[in-house]
């Protein structure tokens, strides 16, 4: 609720000092936007903690992508047992594969890095996996540009990884050449739009859920200011019996020259909502999932939900998994001495069915194909007889 057109009475002393830069400073900031600080601890408060649609859309693809079933293999065959698969089943004594898998996708998109710490045995194959907060993470440049080192800080104390011991998964950065660029930065400004909205929506609950209004004082005799003692108790007898959802709809009585106006929404408050709505759907975008999946109205790009559910596997999170994977298996490897893969089994997606039963079918009618060759269309290695 707005008081409007209350004059307070005049101070006794109009005398003062006034900064000689106070008007310069007060024209600066005039339409000045306020953004959010775009830093990654500070977009993971606002744009996760205290944001749904960026809250969801993190959680949505993180769990999707660490639910795939993961396959181990190289050019000849698929293992069953292989230690780096034993390794991915059972990373350390805290995790499981998806509890791993999952943490390391959340930090991909919040941060746009991701750190895989590996324990190391005397020989072989690594004993452990822990991922590791990218926002403590810093990259230790050599003299050639590539990183050397890793320093991972914790208040006063560091510790630095050698670069072998740290697997360092990022988004496509042009501008940066060590860190990625997340998905939640690209989102920033539809999340200071979304999160303005909300709260905009909030201070209209605890006013009443009206439209503002303003009372006018016209004085005994229809003119005259108020004193400052009668401005300050309707001041108080406002905000404690007419404002907050208890009050709702609660008779106002006036008295002495005051008279109330009510004012209706102008057409600006009126698309506030469109406005959430539009800021909530950039969100998604910038996740790369369909709004349709997060319940947000007005997206009719998809014919129904099973279409949106299979873009969503298509297009975010078995790209975003691929590449995960790849990270990892290339640099399990090169610990290991042994080169192998480590990728989604799209066999086990049930999402995928309906299309992988048709590329099947369609493969396995095909006559002018050795069955080797159907094979590695499938992404299957080759019969051990055959090679």
């Amino acid at each position: 609720m707005i008081l409007k057109y209350l004059r307070k009475a005049k101070p006794l002393s109009n005398e003062g000092k006034a900064s000689a830069g106070a008007r310069v400073a007060v024209w600066g900031n005039v339409g000045r936007v306020a953004w959010s600080p775009r830093d990654t601890a500070s977009l993971t408060k606002i744009g996760f903690h205290g944001n749904p649609v960026g809250y969801r859309a993190v959680k949505m693809i993180a769990e999707a992508a660490a639910a795939l079933p993961v396959i181990c293999q190289d050019a000849r065959r698929r293992y069953d047992t292989h230690p780096a698969l034993k390794l991915i089943t059972r990373p350390n004594m805290e995790q499981g594969r998806a509890d791993l898998m999952e943490a390391a996708y959340v930090q991909l998109l919040l941060s746009g890095n991701a750190y895989l710490e590996a324990v190391l045995a005397d020989e072989g194959w690594p004993v452990e996996l822990h991922v590791l907060r990218s926002d403590r993470m810093s990259v230790v440049p050599g003299a050639d540009g590539w990183p050397a080192a890793y320093d991972y800080s914790v208040g006063s104390r560091k510790h630095r990884f050698p670069a072998e011991g740290i697997c360092h998964i990022k988004s496509v950065n042009p501008r940066d050449d060590h860190y990625g660029l997340a998905p939640m930065q690209a989102a920033a400004t539809a999340i200071d739009v979304h999160n303005a909205a909300s709260r905009w929506s909030k201070a209209l609950l605890d006013n009443a859920a009206r439209p503002s209004g303003a009372i006018v004082y016209r004085g005994m005799e229809g003119g005259g200011a108020m004193s400052q003692d009668q401005f300050e108790r309707l001041q108080s007898e406002l905000e404690s019996h007419h404002q907050g959802a208890r009050n709702a709809g609660r008779p106002m009585l006036l008295e002495g020259g005051l008279d109330w106006k009510p004012m209706g929404f102008s057409p600006s408050d009126m698309e506030f909502q469109k406005t959430k709505e539009a800021a909530a759907r950039d969100i998604a975008l910038a996740f790369g999932v369909p709004p349709m999946l997060l319940g947000i109205p007005g997206d009719a790009t998809y014919a129904n939900y099973a279409e949106a559910h299979r873009a969503f596997y298509r297009l975010t999170v078995l790209p975003l998994a691929h590449k995960v994977l790849a990270s990892m298996s290339h640099w399990i490897s090169g610990l290991g001495g042994e080169r192998v893969e480590l990728r989604p089994d799209l066999d086990q997606v049930p999402a995928l069915a309906a299309e992988r039963e048709a590329q099947w079918r369609r493969i396995s009618d095909v006559e002018f194909l050795t069955e080797t060759e159907k094979r590695r269309l499938l992404g299957l290695p080759d019969r051990p007889e055959a090679t």
